[in-house]
């Protein structure tokens, strides 16, 4: 912390925060100023220097706000990632509206290709980013395939996946998304509000990639207003044939909560799976 600011820091304060499942996460300091660190095991620093470089990168398309990155590294055995610690509050007026416009617009910073410079997580699971011209086979390879054959050496077997696979090109088919900068992970634990009701996104998952994956999960869960979902449509309208392709986005979702989290996801997953081969 010392080396990032420049100057000497000594904490006075650390508060626990909780609701996360993946790491251990306090609100540290020093009497004049807070940050937010998050804690893991050491060999869990790329976790950190890949969300690191992706708040950068959201950050640097000026749209919506995220924390400012401060530091990464290691000490004591432990991985760490400082991030600066947001006033955080409640929506007010326009908030939910200004949160779908921004969110648009971060959409609107593109690649020309699909993927990331580096692959990172999603949850805990390694998500894989290598460049590719076409939508459909990164969606199919990097996406829905590695959490198949995840599921498969965990021993869960998802009876008509191959064929789905197979289906994907034909399940895309005329659509031409462009390659899109994302959340990744946008749900409504992921996104929030400052004490001024501006709109702010964190913990992401980045990638270029469709923009109708991050509108996608953020249905999923619900929590989110629909003005958010209005202004969104008013700034940039998703083409026609969302709703379907919706279900295929938040399958790969449901299959990663599954591999992490068992329960009724596997189901969930399976009754997606026939939807989609309907």
């Amino acid at each position: 912390m010392s080396e990032a600011r420049g100057t000497e820091f000594h904490v006075s304060s650390a508060r626990p925060q909780g609701g996360g499942c993946i790491n251990e996460a306090w609100i540290v300091g020093d009497g004049e100023n807070s940050y937010f660190v998050k804690l893991n095991t050491s060999d869990k620093l790329f976790m950190f220097e890949a969300e690191s470089e992706a708040l950068g990168e959201i950050g640097a398309s000026l749209t919506i706000p995220v924390p400012r990155p401060v530091a990464h590294g290691t000490a004591s055995k432990r991985s760490f990632l400082v991030l600066e610690a947001l006033p955080m509050g409640s929506p007010k007026d326009g908030s939910w509206q200004a949160m779908g416009q921004k969110l648009a617009q971060l959409h609107r910073t593109t690649a020309d290709r699909f993927g990331w410079h580096r692959d990172n997580v999603i949850g805990s699971t390694p998500q894989y980013n290598p460049w590719t011209e076409r939508w459909a086979d990164f969606f199919r390879e990097q996406r829905l395939r590695p959490q198949l054959e995840l599921a498969r050496q965990k021993g869960d077997h998802y009876a008509r996946a191959d064929q789905l696979l197979d289906r994907v090109d034909s399940l895309l088919e005329g659509h031409r998304p462009a390659p899109s900068l994302l959340h990744g992970d946008l749900w409504s634990g992921n996104a929030g509000f400052l004490e001024d009701g501006s709109p702010v996104i964190y913990d992401p998952a980045t990638y270029y990639g469709d923009r109708e994956t991050d509108l996608a999960f953020s249905e999923f869960f619900g929590g989110f207003s629909p003005d958010f979902y209005r202004a969104y449509e008013e700034e940039w309208p998703l083409p026609p044939g969302y709703e379907r392709r919706k279900i295929l986005y938040n399958l790969y979702h449901v299959l990663n909560h599954a591999n992490l989290f068992g329960g009724g996801y596997a189901g969930q997953a399976e009754s997606m799976i026939r939807q989609l081969l309907t």
